[in-house]
């Protein structure tokens, strides 16, 4: 697995377990607890598998469209013969 990989998984579970205590009940003084704790526990645990699957597919997006903007760049810098930020002449 490769580090961007790692990181984007460790920001997406971060993030699902920040939206996860967000979302708990407490901060409501638990007035939306249902009958039955095991179907909330259930709800919980998919919610933050889906959570986390969501965000580590946005963060993936999100690398790509960065990835796709670098190309543009460097295809327009190419085209007008601009020097590069580093000091070499873009090819």
């Amino acid at each position: 697995m490769s580090a961007q990989r790692i990181i984007r998984l460790s920001v997406a579970v971060l993030a699902s377990g920040v939206s996860f205590a967000l979302s708990w009940p407490y901060w409501r003084n638990f007035e939306y607890w249902a009958e039955s704790r095991t179907l909330w526990l259930g709800y919980f645990i998919v919610g933050f598998l889906l959570a986390v699957y969501v965000f580590y597919v946005f963060f993936n997006s999100l690398g790509t469209l960065f990835a796709h903007d670098a190309l543009e760049r460097a295809e327009r810098a190419a085209s007008t013969g601009e020097v590069s930020a580093d000091g070499e002449e873009a090819s």
